[in-house]
């Protein structure tokens, strides 16, 4: 792993779209949340391959729409959600500039014509675009871990927990389904988590560290 790595929708899209699309979903393990769009096939065009064209924009454009109403409901580590933060237009404006970069996780074709499509969004994007980015100095990447490990927090993961009074990039992951990547990264164990702040003591990081969160099994 890597050191370290809207206007409005038209209503015909959203219509056509959003009643067949699947749930959106947080993966706080995986630092990302999900949402699925379906664009049906249009029914004149003279080919599936023609009809693709435009269902591709319509399963994105039902993606995002979904992406962006999850995204509003995420907690806050200090309390409320990001609809909360959101009420400020320059917040609002930020978070919705993170929706439209979401990445395609999945795109799949139709022998019809239709497409399905999952976009992506990482909560550290989500972080960033209610905090702004975590300030380093050039080279101080590598005067630290990349990965720590946390341990013994007793409290739900949520957007913008800090570590140490530091803005910190989290995951939370289960003891058992750590993987390989994070396995030798080096552990500590937090004396206090509340109020949004995870306190371990004092740790040899830097801005560019990941956070890997050890929740029970």
């Amino acid at each position: 792993m890597p050191k370290r790595a809207l206007p409005a929708l038209l209503l015909l899209t959203a219509l056509t779209t959003s009643a067949h699309a699947a749930p959106s979903a947080v993966d706080w393990a995986r630092g990302l949340v999900t949402a699925e769009g379906i664009g049906l096939a249009d029914r004149h065009a003279p080919n599936p391959a023609v009809a693709r064209g435009t269902s591709r924009r319509d399963a994105e454009a039902s993606a995002r729409k979904q992406l962006a109403g999850k995204v509003a409901t995420l907690p806050l580590a200090s309390g409320g959600t990001v609809a909360d933060k959101a009420k400020d237009k320059a917040v609002a404006d930020r978070v919705a500039r993170a929706v439209a970069n979401a990445i395609v996780v999945e795109a799949d074709p139709e022998t019809d014509g239709a497409w399905r499509v999952t976009l992506g969004l990482p909560i550290e994007a989500v972080r960033q675009a209610l905090e702004g980015p975590r300030a380093m100095a050039i080279g101080a990447a590598d005067q630290g871990p990349a990965i720590v490990l946390v341990e013994g927090v007793k409290a739900t993961p949520a957007v913008g927990w800090t570590v140490n009074s530091a803005s910190a990039a989290t995951v939370w992951i289960a003891s058992d389904a750590l993987p390989a990547w994070a396995k030798d990264a080096p552990r500590v164990t937090a004396k206090s988590a509340k109020s949004g702040a995870i306190d371990t003591g004092g740790t040899d990081t830097t801005p560019a560290t990941l956070f890997v969160i050890i929740t029970p099994k």
